[in-house]
Protein backbone atom coordinates (compact mmCIF):
# COMPACT_ATOMS: atom_id res chain seq x y z
CA UNK A 1 0.00 0.00 0.00
CA UNK A 2 1.28 3.77 -0.78
CA UNK A 3 1.97 6.05 1.49
CA UNK A 4 -0.81 8.41 2.25
CA UNK A 5 -0.41 12.15 0.26
CA UNK A 6 -1.32 15.01 2.98
CA UNK A 7 -1.38 17.48 0.13
CA UNK A 8 -2.79 15.98 -3.17
CA UNK A 9 -6.20 13.38 -2.94
CA UNK A 10 -6.26 10.33 -4.69
CA UNK A 11 -6.71 12.24 -8.34
CA UNK A 12 -3.76 14.62 -7.74
CA UNK A 13 -6.25 17.55 -7.09
CA UNK A 14 -5.07 19.37 -3.73
CA UNK A 15 -7.47 18.63 -0.43
CA UNK A 16 -9.90 21.34 0.27
CA UNK A 17 -7.81 22.88 3.55
CA UNK A 18 -4.78 23.34 0.71
CA UNK A 19 -6.42 25.37 -2.00
CA UNK A 20 -6.25 28.50 -1.04
CA UNK A 21 -2.12 28.21 -0.89
CA UNK A 22 -2.21 26.25 -3.94
CA UNK A 23 -4.24 28.60 -5.89
CA UNK A 24 -1.79 31.58 -4.84
CA UNK A 25 1.13 29.76 -5.62
CA UNK A 26 -0.77 28.71 -8.65
CA UNK A 27 -1.09 32.82 -9.37
CA UNK A 28 1.99 34.08 -8.25
CA UNK A 29 3.73 31.15 -10.26
CA UNK A 30 6.85 29.06 -8.97
CA UNK A 31 9.48 31.66 -9.27
CA UNK A 32 8.13 33.38 -6.13
CA UNK A 33 9.04 30.22 -3.85
CA UNK A 34 12.60 30.28 -5.50
CA UNK A 35 12.87 33.75 -3.83
CA UNK A 36 10.86 32.91 -0.81
CA UNK A 37 13.16 30.05 -0.29
CA UNK A 38 16.20 32.08 -0.78
CA UNK A 39 14.85 34.53 1.99
CA UNK A 40 14.26 32.07 4.51
CA UNK A 41 17.89 30.94 4.52
CA UNK A 42 19.22 34.13 4.14
CA UNK A 43 16.74 34.58 7.43
CA UNK A 44 17.78 32.00 9.42
CA UNK A 45 21.21 32.07 8.56
CA UNK A 46 21.41 36.17 9.84
CA UNK A 47 19.61 34.93 13.13
CA UNK A 48 21.62 32.14 13.71
CA UNK A 49 19.37 29.74 13.50
CA UNK A 50 21.34 26.23 13.50
CA UNK A 51 21.99 22.91 15.15
CA UNK A 52 24.63 20.64 15.12
CA UNK A 53 26.00 17.26 13.04
CA UNK A 54 29.23 15.48 14.40
CA UNK A 55 29.24 12.79 11.67
CA UNK A 56 30.65 15.14 9.39
CA UNK A 57 33.10 17.68 10.85
CA UNK A 58 34.99 17.91 7.43
CA UNK A 59 32.10 20.35 6.73
CA UNK A 60 32.06 21.72 10.10
CA UNK A 61 29.73 20.68 12.96
CA UNK A 62 27.53 23.74 12.90
CA UNK A 63 24.64 24.24 9.83
CA UNK A 64 22.09 26.47 9.41
CA UNK A 65 18.59 25.11 9.91
CA UNK A 66 17.01 23.20 7.12
CA UNK A 67 13.38 24.52 6.47
CA UNK A 68 10.86 24.14 3.36
CA UNK A 69 8.54 27.42 2.32
CA UNK A 70 5.50 24.92 1.89
CA UNK A 71 3.82 24.49 5.46
CA UNK A 72 1.62 21.42 6.44
CA UNK A 73 -1.82 22.45 7.51
CA UNK A 74 -3.65 20.06 9.78
CA UNK A 75 -7.42 20.76 10.60
CA UNK A 76 -9.44 21.83 13.67
CA UNK A 77 -10.90 18.67 13.55
CA UNK A 78 -7.84 16.70 12.62
CA UNK A 79 -5.98 18.36 15.96
CA UNK A 80 -8.88 18.24 18.30
CA UNK A 81 -8.43 14.27 18.04
CA UNK A 82 -4.48 14.71 18.55
CA UNK A 83 -4.49 16.63 21.47
CA UNK A 84 -7.36 14.73 23.32
CA UNK A 85 -4.66 11.33 22.80
CA UNK A 86 -1.78 13.48 23.96
CA UNK A 87 -3.64 14.85 27.16
CA UNK A 88 -4.59 11.40 27.94
CA UNK A 89 -0.94 9.74 27.12
CA UNK A 90 1.16 11.95 29.15
CA UNK A 91 -1.67 11.77 32.18
CA UNK A 92 -0.95 8.28 31.90
CA UNK A 93 2.86 7.91 31.77
CA UNK A 94 2.99 10.31 34.69
CA UNK A 95 1.09 8.35 36.96
CA UNK A 96 3.25 5.53 35.43
CA UNK A 97 6.14 7.24 36.54
CA UNK A 98 4.50 8.24 40.25
CA UNK A 99 3.68 4.38 40.81
CA UNK A 100 7.22 3.36 39.29
CA UNK A 101 9.45 5.05 42.14
CA UNK A 102 6.36 3.98 45.01
CA UNK A 103 4.13 1.72 45.57
CA UNK A 104 4.62 0.08 41.93
CA UNK A 105 1.70 -1.14 42.08
CA UNK A 106 1.79 -2.05 37.98
CA UNK A 107 4.73 -4.60 38.94
CA UNK A 108 2.43 -5.86 41.38
CA UNK A 109 -0.71 -6.49 39.87
CA UNK A 110 1.66 -8.07 37.02
CA UNK A 111 0.22 -5.65 34.04
CA UNK A 112 3.84 -5.04 32.76
CA UNK A 113 6.60 -7.73 33.59
CA UNK A 114 8.88 -6.60 36.16
CA UNK A 115 12.30 -7.54 34.19
CA UNK A 116 11.12 -4.69 31.68
CA UNK A 117 11.45 -2.19 34.20
CA UNK A 118 14.44 -3.34 36.71
CA UNK A 119 16.39 -4.35 33.38
CA UNK A 120 16.04 -0.82 31.44
CA UNK A 121 18.97 1.54 31.65
CA UNK A 122 17.05 4.66 32.41
CA UNK A 123 15.35 3.41 35.75
CA UNK A 124 17.08 4.94 37.97
CA UNK A 125 16.90 3.08 41.32
CA UNK A 126 18.60 6.00 43.27
CA UNK A 127 15.12 8.47 43.36
CA UNK A 128 13.25 5.75 45.18
CA UNK A 129 10.28 7.58 47.06
CA UNK A 130 11.26 11.03 46.44
CA UNK A 131 7.91 13.22 45.82
CA UNK A 132 7.99 15.68 42.97
CA UNK A 133 6.38 18.58 43.15
CA UNK A 134 2.99 18.53 42.28
CA UNK A 135 3.35 14.50 41.85
CA UNK A 136 4.14 15.63 37.87
CA UNK A 137 7.59 13.66 36.15
CA UNK A 138 6.81 14.29 32.64
CA UNK A 139 6.68 18.45 32.54
CA UNK A 140 7.55 18.67 28.78
CA UNK A 141 6.91 15.19 26.20
CA UNK A 142 7.37 16.05 22.68
CA UNK A 143 5.30 12.70 21.14
CA UNK A 144 6.39 11.86 17.69
CA UNK A 145 3.91 11.28 15.45
CA UNK A 146 3.12 9.60 12.01
CA UNK A 147 0.32 8.92 9.27
CA UNK A 148 -0.24 5.12 8.30
CA UNK A 149 -1.17 4.29 4.62
CA UNK A 150 -4.64 5.27 5.48
CA UNK A 151 -4.22 8.55 7.19
CA UNK A 152 -4.66 7.97 10.54
CA UNK A 153 -2.27 9.32 13.22
CA UNK A 154 0.02 6.70 15.29
CA UNK A 155 2.15 7.16 18.04
CA UNK A 156 6.01 6.30 16.82
CA UNK A 157 7.42 7.31 20.10
CA UNK A 158 7.43 9.65 23.38
CA UNK A 159 10.07 12.10 24.53
CA UNK A 160 10.16 12.31 28.08
CA UNK A 161 13.52 12.90 29.35
CA UNK A 162 14.68 16.22 27.51
CA UNK A 163 12.57 16.46 24.39
CA UNK A 164 14.44 18.81 21.71
CA UNK A 165 12.98 20.79 18.40
CA UNK A 166 10.63 23.39 19.96
CA UNK A 167 13.00 26.33 19.79
CA UNK A 168 12.92 25.35 15.92
CA UNK A 169 9.21 25.14 16.02
CA UNK A 170 8.85 28.85 17.03
CA UNK A 171 11.68 29.74 14.45
CA UNK A 172 10.03 28.14 11.65
CA UNK A 173 6.49 30.12 12.07
CA UNK A 174 8.68 33.36 12.78
CA UNK A 175 10.47 32.86 9.50
CA UNK A 176 6.81 32.05 7.78
CA UNK A 177 5.10 35.12 8.86
CA UNK A 178 7.77 37.05 7.44
CA UNK A 179 8.83 35.96 4.00
CA UNK A 180 4.79 34.37 3.25
CA UNK A 181 2.47 36.67 4.87
CA UNK A 182 -0.16 36.52 1.95
CA UNK A 183 0.07 32.75 3.07
CA UNK A 184 -1.41 33.67 6.70
CA UNK A 185 -4.15 36.22 5.33
CA UNK A 186 -5.94 33.09 3.67
CA UNK A 187 -6.08 31.16 7.08
CA UNK A 188 -6.73 31.21 10.34
CA UNK A 189 -3.72 29.76 11.62
CA UNK A 190 -3.30 29.08 16.18
CA UNK A 191 -0.58 30.60 17.66
CA UNK A 192 2.69 28.45 18.55
CA UNK A 193 5.15 31.90 19.48
CA UNK A 194 3.44 31.25 22.91
CA UNK A 195 5.34 28.09 24.04
CA UNK A 196 8.07 30.38 26.44
CA UNK A 197 5.29 32.00 28.25
CA UNK A 198 3.40 28.54 28.66
CA UNK A 199 6.61 26.97 29.87
CA UNK A 200 7.14 29.62 32.23
CA UNK A 201 4.14 29.98 34.10
CA UNK A 202 4.06 25.67 34.00
CA UNK A 203 8.16 26.29 35.88
CA UNK A 204 6.66 28.41 38.00
CA UNK A 205 3.92 26.40 39.08
CA UNK A 206 6.80 24.32 40.55
CA UNK A 207 8.49 26.58 42.89
CA UNK A 208 8.70 25.25 46.42
CA UNK A 209 8.79 28.98 47.40
CA UNK A 210 5.86 30.11 45.35
CA UNK A 211 5.36 31.29 41.75
CA UNK A 212 5.92 34.90 42.74
CA UNK A 213 9.25 34.46 44.25
CA UNK A 214 10.36 31.76 41.52
CA UNK A 215 13.61 31.93 40.15
CA UNK A 216 14.34 29.61 37.44
CA UNK A 217 17.71 28.66 35.64
CA UNK A 218 17.62 26.46 32.62
CA UNK A 219 20.87 24.51 32.81
CA UNK A 220 22.91 23.34 29.71
CA UNK A 221 25.86 21.09 28.91
CA UNK A 222 27.54 24.08 27.19
CA UNK A 223 28.26 25.17 23.80
CA UNK A 224 29.33 21.50 22.10
CA UNK A 225 25.74 19.85 23.23
CA UNK A 226 23.63 19.81 19.89
CA UNK A 227 20.92 21.38 21.40
CA UNK A 228 22.77 24.14 23.15
CA UNK A 229 20.91 27.18 20.48
CA UNK A 230 18.32 25.61 22.13
CA UNK A 231 18.83 25.84 25.36
CA UNK A 232 20.24 29.76 24.96
CA UNK A 233 16.89 30.67 23.11
CA UNK A 234 14.46 29.29 25.93
CA UNK A 235 16.50 30.99 28.30
CA UNK A 236 16.30 34.32 26.76
CA UNK A 237 12.90 33.78 25.40
CA UNK A 238 11.59 33.33 29.51
CA UNK A 239 13.99 35.50 30.65
CA UNK A 240 15.71 33.23 33.11
CA UNK A 241 19.23 32.46 33.61
CA UNK A 242 21.39 30.28 31.37
CA UNK A 243 23.55 28.14 33.52
CA UNK A 244 26.54 25.24 33.62
CA UNK A 245 26.64 22.95 36.38
CA UNK A 246 29.81 24.88 37.53
CA UNK A 247 27.65 28.04 38.19
CA UNK A 248 25.28 26.67 40.70
CA UNK A 249 26.09 25.14 43.94
CA UNK A 250 24.15 22.93 46.82
CA UNK A 251 24.36 24.45 50.51
CA UNK A 252 22.67 22.52 53.37
CA UNK A 253 19.84 20.65 50.22
CA UNK A 254 19.47 24.18 48.82
CA UNK A 255 20.51 25.21 45.28
CA UNK A 256 22.27 28.53 44.80
CA UNK A 257 23.05 30.38 41.45
CA UNK A 258 26.68 32.23 41.35
CA UNK A 259 26.40 35.26 40.83
CA UNK A 260 28.30 39.05 41.20
CA UNK A 261 25.96 39.93 43.73
CA UNK A 262 26.82 36.63 45.54
CA UNK A 263 24.62 33.44 45.85
CA UNK A 264 21.05 33.50 44.68
CA UNK A 265 18.51 30.55 45.91
CA UNK A 266 17.06 28.47 43.03
CA UNK A 267 13.74 27.16 42.56
CA UNK A 268 13.22 25.34 39.74
CA UNK A 269 16.39 23.66 37.04
CA UNK A 270 14.72 23.41 33.75
CA UNK A 271 17.61 20.63 33.05
CA UNK A 272 18.61 19.52 29.60
CA UNK A 273 21.94 17.79 30.90
CA UNK A 274 21.41 13.59 31.11
CA UNK A 275 20.41 11.68 34.14
CA UNK A 276 24.25 10.24 34.13
CA UNK A 277 25.27 13.43 34.51
CA UNK A 278 23.08 15.24 36.89
CA UNK A 279 24.81 14.57 39.93
CA UNK A 280 27.91 13.53 40.68
CA UNK A 281 27.28 12.26 44.38
CA UNK A 282 24.32 10.20 43.00
CA UNK A 283 24.76 8.91 39.18
CA UNK A 284 28.35 9.12 37.35
CA UNK A 285 31.56 10.67 39.48
CA UNK A 286 33.01 11.55 36.75
CA UNK A 287 30.71 14.17 35.64
CA UNK A 288 31.53 17.88 35.18
CA UNK A 289 28.61 19.05 33.86
CA UNK A 290 26.30 18.40 36.38
CA UNK A 291 25.70 20.07 40.51
CA UNK A 292 27.09 17.73 43.57
CA UNK A 293 24.15 17.64 46.26
CA UNK A 294 21.13 18.60 43.33
CA UNK A 295 19.30 15.68 44.12
CA UNK A 296 19.65 15.56 47.65
CA UNK A 297 18.36 19.47 47.41
CA UNK A 298 15.23 17.49 45.35
CA UNK A 299 14.75 15.13 47.64
CA UNK A 300 14.12 17.23 50.64
CA UNK A 301 11.86 19.42 48.24
CA UNK A 302 14.15 22.30 48.43
CA UNK A 303 14.09 22.47 44.49
CA UNK A 304 12.03 21.09 41.43
CA UNK A 305 13.97 19.59 38.74
CA UNK A 306 12.37 19.15 35.35
CA UNK A 307 11.67 16.73 33.27
CA UNK A 308 11.98 14.64 36.79
CA UNK A 309 15.32 12.19 36.48
CA UNK A 310 14.00 8.96 36.12
CA UNK A 311 11.68 9.67 33.60
CA UNK A 312 13.46 8.24 30.68
CA UNK A 313 12.03 4.78 31.49
CA UNK A 314 8.86 6.14 30.44
CA UNK A 315 10.13 6.18 26.93
CA UNK A 316 12.26 3.65 26.38
CA UNK A 317 11.08 1.89 23.34
CA UNK A 318 10.61 -1.57 24.90
CA UNK A 319 8.19 -0.08 27.41
CA UNK A 320 6.39 1.72 24.75
CA UNK A 321 4.82 -1.54 23.62
CA UNK A 322 2.81 -1.34 26.69
CA UNK A 323 1.44 2.04 26.75
CA UNK A 324 -2.05 1.01 25.93
CA UNK A 325 -1.89 -1.04 28.88
CA UNK A 326 -0.72 1.54 31.07
CA UNK A 327 -3.56 3.92 29.59
CA UNK A 328 -5.92 1.46 30.83
CA UNK A 329 -4.83 0.35 34.21
CA UNK A 330 -4.29 4.17 35.57
CA UNK A 331 -7.02 5.98 33.49
CA UNK A 332 -9.86 3.25 32.99
CA UNK A 333 -9.80 4.37 29.12
CA UNK A 334 -9.33 2.89 25.61
CA UNK A 335 -6.32 4.57 24.20
CA UNK A 336 -7.24 7.51 21.96
CA UNK A 337 -4.02 7.49 19.78
CA UNK A 338 -2.72 4.13 18.38
CA UNK A 339 0.50 3.24 17.72
CA UNK A 340 2.74 0.98 15.82
CA UNK A 341 2.67 -2.75 16.07
CA UNK A 342 6.38 -3.73 17.64
CA UNK A 343 8.10 -6.85 18.64
CA UNK A 344 9.93 -7.29 21.89
CA UNK A 345 13.24 -8.95 21.42
CA UNK A 346 13.13 -10.26 25.04
CA UNK A 347 10.23 -12.61 23.69
CA UNK A 348 11.79 -15.37 21.94
CA UNK A 349 9.33 -16.12 19.07
CA UNK A 350 9.28 -12.47 18.30
CA UNK A 351 13.29 -12.01 18.37
CA UNK A 352 13.24 -15.41 15.54
CA UNK A 353 10.22 -14.04 13.79
CA UNK A 354 12.47 -10.53 13.36
CA UNK A 355 15.47 -11.87 12.67
CA UNK A 356 13.98 -14.03 10.21
CA UNK A 357 12.86 -10.52 8.67
CA UNK A 358 14.90 -8.08 9.09
CA UNK A 359 15.39 -6.86 5.67
CA UNK A 360 11.40 -5.67 6.13
CA UNK A 361 11.77 -4.23 9.83
CA UNK A 362 12.92 -1.40 11.54
CA UNK A 363 15.14 -2.36 14.75
CA UNK A 364 15.76 0.34 17.32
CA UNK A 365 18.35 0.74 20.44
CA UNK A 366 15.92 1.12 23.13
CA UNK A 367 17.63 4.19 24.39
CA UNK A 368 18.58 5.75 21.41
CA UNK A 369 17.57 8.94 19.93
CA UNK A 370 18.07 11.21 16.86
CA UNK A 371 18.16 8.48 14.37
CA UNK A 372 21.07 6.79 15.90
CA UNK A 373 21.13 2.74 17.26
CA UNK A 374 19.00 2.11 14.94
CA UNK A 375 18.59 -0.25 11.20
CA UNK A 376 16.66 0.94 8.55
CA UNK A 377 15.94 -2.83 7.06
CA UNK A 378 15.09 -2.06 3.32
CA UNK A 379 18.03 0.22 3.02
CA UNK A 380 20.43 -2.09 4.53
CA UNK A 381 22.87 -4.43 3.82
CA UNK A 382 23.51 -8.08 3.96
CA UNK A 383 26.58 -7.02 6.09
CA UNK A 384 24.50 -4.55 8.23
CA UNK A 385 21.61 -6.84 9.28
CA UNK A 386 24.51 -9.40 9.81
CA UNK A 387 25.83 -7.03 12.39
CA UNK A 388 22.79 -5.94 14.14
CA UNK A 389 21.95 -9.73 14.18
CA UNK A 390 24.58 -10.21 16.25
CA UNK A 391 23.23 -7.37 18.73
CA UNK A 392 20.21 -8.38 19.11
CA UNK A 393 21.20 -11.64 20.13
CA UNK A 394 23.90 -10.54 22.52
CA UNK A 395 21.58 -8.12 24.26
CA UNK A 396 17.81 -8.68 23.58
CA UNK A 397 16.57 -5.95 25.94
CA UNK A 398 18.06 -3.43 24.43
CA UNK A 399 16.56 -3.46 21.44
CA UNK A 400 12.93 -3.84 19.74
CA UNK A 401 11.75 -3.95 16.38
CA UNK A 402 8.72 -2.62 13.77
CA UNK A 403 7.53 -3.38 10.76
CA UNK A 404 8.42 -0.50 8.33
CA UNK A 405 5.21 1.69 7.79
CA UNK A 406 5.36 4.60 4.73
CA UNK A 407 5.01 7.69 6.41
CA UNK A 408 2.89 10.33 5.01
CA UNK A 409 3.90 12.66 2.22
CA UNK A 410 3.71 16.01 1.73
CA UNK A 411 5.16 18.54 -1.30
CA UNK A 412 8.23 20.59 -0.36
CA UNK A 413 10.01 23.20 -2.75
CA UNK A 414 13.56 21.61 -3.24
CA UNK A 415 15.90 23.09 -5.84
CA UNK A 416 13.27 24.87 -7.85
CA UNK A 417 10.89 21.76 -7.72
CA UNK A 418 7.55 20.33 -6.45
CA UNK A 419 8.72 17.20 -4.94
CA UNK A 420 6.67 14.95 -2.18
CA UNK A 421 8.77 13.84 0.63
CA UNK A 422 8.33 11.80 3.70
CA UNK A 423 7.63 13.52 6.87
CA UNK A 424 6.39 12.96 11.11
CA UNK A 425 5.13 15.51 13.45
CA UNK A 426 6.63 15.68 16.82
CA UNK A 427 3.64 18.04 18.81
CA UNK A 428 5.01 19.33 22.44
CA UNK A 429 3.07 19.01 25.59
CA UNK A 430 3.77 21.25 28.93
CA UNK A 431 2.34 19.98 32.53
CA UNK A 432 2.33 22.33 34.82
CA UNK A 433 -1.43 23.37 36.70
CA UNK A 434 -3.00 22.19 33.67
CA UNK A 435 -1.83 20.03 30.66
CA UNK A 436 -1.25 22.09 27.35
CA UNK A 437 -1.04 21.07 24.04
CA UNK A 438 0.82 23.40 21.35
CA UNK A 439 -1.39 23.70 18.73
CA UNK A 440 1.18 22.71 15.98
CA UNK A 441 4.83 21.13 16.49
CA UNK A 442 7.73 20.28 14.50
CA UNK A 443 7.28 19.15 11.37
CA UNK A 444 10.25 16.81 10.66
CA UNK A 445 10.89 16.36 6.58
CA UNK A 446 13.18 13.27 4.98
CA UNK A 447 14.85 15.54 2.11
CA UNK A 448 16.14 12.66 0.57
CA UNK A 449 14.10 10.96 -1.83
CA UNK A 450 12.63 7.83 -0.76
CA UNK A 451 14.07 8.42 2.29
CA UNK A 452 12.02 7.47 5.96
CA UNK A 453 14.82 9.22 8.00
CA UNK A 454 13.51 12.51 9.31
CA UNK A 455 16.22 13.32 11.78
CA UNK A 456 18.02 16.83 11.21
CA UNK A 457 21.06 14.64 12.59
CA UNK A 458 20.81 12.21 9.88
CA UNK A 459 19.76 14.92 7.26
CA UNK A 460 16.76 15.94 7.25
CA UNK A 461 14.70 19.16 7.39
CA UNK A 462 11.15 20.78 8.71
CA UNK A 463 8.01 22.62 7.97
CA UNK A 464 5.89 25.28 9.78
CA UNK A 465 3.08 22.85 11.41
CA UNK A 466 -0.02 25.06 10.70
CA UNK A 467 -3.25 23.97 12.80
CA UNK A 468 -6.30 25.69 11.59
CA UNK A 469 -9.07 27.59 14.23
CA UNK A 470 -12.54 26.62 14.29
Amino acid sequence: MSAYHEFYQDDFRPREHYLPMWEHIQRAGQHLLGDKAREAHLALHTEGVTFTVYSDSDQGIERVWPFDILPRIITAAEWAHIEAGLKQRIRALNLFLKDLYHGQRILKDRVLPPELIFRGKDFCREIMDIDAPHDIYTHIGGVDLIRDEEGRYLVLEDNLRTPSGVSYMIENRVVERRILPEFFERYRVRRVEHYPALLLQALRHLSPRGKDRANIVVLTPGIFNSAYFEHTFLAKEMGVELAEGRDLVCKNDCVYLKTTHGLQRVDVIYRRVDDAFLDPLVFRADSVLGVAGVINAWRAGNVALVNAPGSGIADDKAVYAHVPDIIRYYLGEAPILKQVPTYQMTHANDRAYVLDNLERMVVKAVAESGGYGMLMGPSSTPNQRTEFARKVQADPRNYIAQPVVQLSRHICYLDGELESRHLDLRPFIIYGDGIDVVPGGLTRVAMTKGSLVVNSSQGGGSKDTWVLAE
